[in-house]
């Protein structure tokens, strides 16, 4: 009995020409700009374009007048032949990278606090892995970095997860969960557990409104049908930490911020109780993008130092 083939044969592949050629026609609209962008003869552009039809079995591109524009079956193959033809040359930059370091290079954004608390730690165990690495670090808010990472300015980020595109992949290293503080002088620190009348009375010392760590805490509030104000807004958690230091008020703050500041009884933590918000911690990049060996052990890292993290949960 003929048995039917489970996996039907493997189409060859059209050739790189091809490829720019299909790309250049749809972003110039002409063969003859298309050509000029390529550097090769119009009729190399416009047989490219054929033999692919040819090969394809299908027609691609349709000409009215002097115009060029894509069919359906044209505008499905550009968006891939545009990926690959992306994935071409941040491959031979890594290449080129590769031979002029020999260990490659890391393009990362992380959060101003990300900067500040964990990544030194990470980038002291990723020198001692790649002493040569071209490093290049950003530093900004969670929409920020995504905006950085969109337009191709770094490689990973390192945020919150809440409002993560549909072109990005998040991969989650840790979680926390916000805390108050305060100096151990304040009618606060004395108490057993904050209750929601004192809450609602106090107005707190946060990080910076435009801030997805903001964003959550104000929803926070608002589910627990309760309003955050914010007596102090600042962009960065130092500088919250010295404010409250000096009897400016309570804080909120991620634990492990002030491991090292409740160690040496210089403030008191609380929990946030009844408002408490979960965050989530991770790596953000292009989804399907496969990491490099550098990039690999640079997020196996940042798991490892994140275990040590107060009030962190892996």
């Amino acid at each position: 009995m003929h048995r039917a083939h489970t996996h039907s044969a493997m189409i060859e592949l059209p050739d790189l020409r091809q490829v720019r050629s299909l790309v250049a026609v749809a972003e110039t609209e002409s063969f003859t700009r298309a050509s000029e962008q390529l550097r090769v003869t119009q009729s190399a552009v416009s047989h490219s374009i054929r033999a692919l039809e040819t090969h394809l079995s299908c027609k691609l591109v349709e000409r009215s007048g002097k115009r060029v524009a894509l069919t359906q079956h044209g505008v499905v193959l550009f968006r891939r032949f545009k990926s690959v033809l992306s994935e071409l040359e941040h491959a031979s930059e890594d290449l080129g990278v590769l031979n002029r370091w020999g260990q490659g290079r890391l393009r990362v954004g992380a959060t101003h606090t990300l900067c500040t608390f964990m990544l030194p730690k990470v980038m002291r165990e990723l020198r001692e892995l790649y002493p040569r690495c071209e490093v290049h670090i950003e530093s900004g808010d969670t929409s920020e970095l995504i905006s950085h990472l969109d337009g191709r300015i770094i490689d990973l980020a390192l945020g919150i997860e809440g409002r993560t595109p549909g072109w990005a992949r998040f991969e989650q290293i840790f979680e926390d969960e916000m805390v108050f503080i305060m100096a151990p002088n304040h009618p606060w620190a004395s108490l057993e557990c904050i209750s929601t009348t004192e809450i609602e009375r106090e107005s707190f010392l946060v990080y910076a409104r435009a801030s997805e760590t903001y964003r959550l805490l104000k929803e926070s509030f608002e589910m627990q049908g309760s309003k955050l104000r914010p007596s102090l807004s600042l962009g960065d958690m130092s500088a919250i930490k010295e404010m409250v230091k000096v009897g400016m008020g309570v804080g909120i703050v991620a634990p492990w911020t002030v491991t090292e500041d409740v160690k040496n009884g210089d403030l008191v933590v609380k929990p946030l109780g009844h408002v408490s918000h979960r965050r989530s911690w991770g790596l953000l990049c292009y989804e399907g993008r496969q990491l490099s060996m550098v990039e690999e052990d640079f997020l196996r890292i940042c798991r490892k130092v994140c275990k040590g993290l107060t009030g962190a949960a892996n």
